[in-house]
Protein backbone atom coordinates (compact mmCIF):
# COMPACT_ATOMS: atom_id res chain seq x y z
CA UNK A 1 0.00 0.00 0.00
CA UNK A 2 1.16 3.17 -0.69
CA UNK A 3 -0.73 6.43 0.35
CA UNK A 4 -0.47 9.65 -1.08
CA UNK A 5 -1.36 13.21 0.51
CA UNK A 6 -0.90 16.19 -2.06
CA UNK A 7 -0.10 19.90 -1.56
CA UNK A 8 0.23 23.35 -3.03
CA UNK A 9 -2.57 23.88 -5.11
CA UNK A 10 -4.60 27.72 -5.08
CA UNK A 11 -5.34 30.31 -7.21
CA UNK A 12 -2.56 31.97 -8.98
CA UNK A 13 -3.02 34.70 -11.91
CA UNK A 14 -2.26 33.81 -15.56
CA UNK A 15 0.99 33.89 -16.27
CA UNK A 16 2.15 32.85 -12.44
CA UNK A 17 3.34 30.16 -10.55
CA UNK A 18 2.65 27.16 -8.62
CA UNK A 19 4.62 24.20 -7.07
CA UNK A 20 2.60 21.14 -6.31
CA UNK A 21 4.03 18.68 -3.68
CA UNK A 22 2.90 15.02 -2.79
CA UNK A 23 4.16 13.12 -0.06
CA UNK A 24 4.22 9.29 -0.28
CA UNK A 25 4.37 6.91 2.92
CA UNK A 26 3.99 2.98 2.91
CA UNK A 27 5.57 0.99 0.58
CA UNK A 28 7.67 3.55 -1.22
CA UNK A 29 10.37 0.92 -2.17
CA UNK A 30 7.77 -0.82 -4.77
CA UNK A 31 6.83 2.67 -6.48
CA UNK A 32 8.23 2.43 -10.22
CA UNK A 33 6.76 5.30 -11.55
CA UNK A 34 5.12 8.37 -10.31
CA UNK A 35 3.28 11.43 -11.85
CA UNK A 36 0.40 14.06 -11.91
CA UNK A 37 -2.39 13.98 -13.78
CA UNK A 38 -5.21 16.49 -13.99
CA UNK A 39 -8.88 16.86 -14.42
CA UNK A 40 -10.86 20.04 -15.18
CA UNK A 41 -14.43 20.11 -15.33
CA UNK A 42 -16.33 18.02 -18.08
CA UNK A 43 -13.06 16.74 -19.46
CA UNK A 44 -11.37 13.16 -18.83
CA UNK A 45 -8.23 12.86 -16.61
CA UNK A 46 -5.14 13.36 -19.08
CA UNK A 47 -1.45 13.21 -18.12
CA UNK A 48 0.51 16.09 -17.02
CA UNK A 49 3.75 14.65 -16.83
CA UNK A 50 5.47 11.06 -15.02
CA UNK A 51 8.96 10.36 -13.71
CA UNK A 52 10.68 6.86 -13.48
CA UNK A 53 14.43 5.95 -13.14
CA UNK A 54 15.33 9.31 -13.86
CA UNK A 55 13.80 10.14 -16.86
CA UNK A 56 10.71 12.40 -17.33
CA UNK A 57 8.13 12.40 -19.61
CA UNK A 58 5.29 15.80 -20.59
CA UNK A 59 2.55 15.84 -22.18
CA UNK A 60 2.63 18.25 -24.79
CA UNK A 61 0.64 20.72 -23.20
CA UNK A 62 3.06 21.61 -20.90
CA UNK A 63 6.35 21.25 -22.29
CA UNK A 64 8.67 24.14 -21.38
CA UNK A 65 6.62 25.03 -18.54
CA UNK A 66 6.04 22.31 -15.84
CA UNK A 67 9.04 20.63 -14.42
CA UNK A 68 8.24 17.22 -12.48
CA UNK A 69 10.81 16.23 -10.01
CA UNK A 70 11.31 13.93 -7.03
CA UNK A 71 13.60 13.93 -3.67
CA UNK A 72 13.50 10.14 -2.75
CA UNK A 73 14.69 11.53 0.76
CA UNK A 74 11.79 13.59 1.74
CA UNK A 75 9.70 10.74 -0.42
CA UNK A 76 8.14 13.79 -2.05
CA UNK A 77 7.20 14.53 -5.82
CA UNK A 78 6.88 17.80 -7.41
CA UNK A 79 5.25 20.01 -10.27
CA UNK A 80 6.42 23.14 -10.40
CA UNK A 81 4.24 24.87 -13.00
CA UNK A 82 5.48 28.37 -14.40
CA UNK A 83 3.58 30.64 -17.53
CA UNK A 84 0.38 29.12 -15.90
CA UNK A 85 -2.48 29.15 -18.44
CA UNK A 86 -6.44 29.80 -17.72
CA UNK A 87 -6.68 26.33 -19.57
CA UNK A 88 -4.59 24.45 -16.59
CA UNK A 89 -7.40 24.92 -14.32
CA UNK A 90 -8.33 21.59 -12.85
CA UNK A 91 -8.08 19.35 -9.91
CA UNK A 92 -4.13 18.03 -10.09
CA UNK A 93 -3.75 14.18 -9.09
CA UNK A 94 -0.48 12.82 -7.92
CA UNK A 95 -0.10 8.90 -8.84
CA UNK A 96 2.12 6.06 -7.70
CA UNK A 97 2.52 2.63 -9.85
CA UNK A 98 3.83 -0.40 -8.27
CA UNK A 99 2.43 -2.69 -10.27
CA UNK A 100 -0.74 -1.07 -8.51
CA UNK A 101 -1.58 2.37 -8.76
CA UNK A 102 -2.23 4.86 -6.40
CA UNK A 103 -3.73 8.17 -6.37
CA UNK A 104 -4.00 11.11 -4.05
CA UNK A 105 -6.99 12.88 -3.08
CA UNK A 106 -5.92 15.68 -5.88
CA UNK A 107 -5.53 19.68 -5.26
CA UNK A 108 -7.15 22.26 -6.74
CA UNK A 109 -5.35 24.72 -9.24
CA UNK A 110 -7.48 27.24 -10.10
CA UNK A 111 -5.88 29.91 -12.74
CA UNK A 112 -7.72 33.35 -13.33
CA UNK A 113 -7.43 35.12 -16.76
Amino acid sequence: QVQLVESGGGLVQAGGSLRLSCTASGSIFRVNVMGWYRQAPGNQRELVARIFSGTTNYADFVKGRFTISRDNAKNTLYLQMNSLKFEDTAVYYCYAYTGTTYWGQGTQVTVSS
